[in-house]
């Protein structure tokens, strides 16, 4: 049964779902994920939200409802999770700063941050930016005060309750702890971004 807190309208053909948490927002894509037909356009996860997007407009709000209530949500997708490794190196101009930051040294920093399970929970930002959940609690420090107006691609970032590998160069106000050289987002392939929502992330120091 959904735990849906509200089903609201967006714009002519979509209506955004809000959950408790991305663990539901991760059950319900799956359940729908399942259910998806040709007017279901798309499905799209965010922390605790999912668009849902159909071709030609959306169906009364009552046939949503239902759509939602009928996607289990007690349990995870069928299908065996995916995880891949990401090689880092914690080098990056905020890893003492943000490390003082939240009270511990460099070295406790790379070291809780490395004994995590990540989670991608959504894509945003830009194509193949993707948020990791599941940090250490004690590792949340906060965005710059002033964003860089450039940060390489490939950088290591935290900021708040959520890790990334900044796909491409792009401003960005999150605290910079180390670098990972696998593309994350290449438009040469199929597909171009490495991480996709839902799928797990372990982190390896190089």
């Amino acid at each position: 049964m959904s735990s849906a807190r509200s089903i609201r309208r967006a714009g002519d053909r979509a209506v955004l779902v809000e959950l408790d948490g991305n663990d539901a927002v991760q059950r319900l894509v799956a359940g729908l994920e399942v259910r998806r037909d040709e007017a279901l356009e798309e499905i799209v996860p965010g922390h605790e939200t999912v668009l849902l997007v159909w071709r030609e407009g959306t169906p009364p709000i009552e046939a949503i409802e239902q759509l939602i209530s009928s996607a289990d949500l007690t349990t995870e997708a069928s299908a065996q999770p995916v995880e891949i490794e990401l090689c880092v190196r914690y080098d990056g101009p905020d890893l003492a700063a943000a490390a003082e930051g939240c009270g511990f040294s460099p070295e406790e920093l790379v070291t809780r941050h490395l004994a995590c399970r990540y989670r991608v929970g959504f894509i945003g930002f830009s194509p193949g930016f993707a948020y990791l959940l599941g940090g250490d609690p004690a590792l949340q420090p906060p965005r710059l005060t002033e964003p860089r107006t450039r940060v390489p691609a490939g950088a290591l970032a935290i900021a708040g309750p959520y890790s990334a590998v900044y796909p491409r160069s792009s401003p960005g106000g999150w605290n910079l702890i180390g670098s990972c050289d696998e593309p994350i987002f290449d438009t040469a392939k199929e597909p171009p971004a490495l991480l996709a929502a839902g799928n797990f992330v372990r982190l390896v120091a190089k």
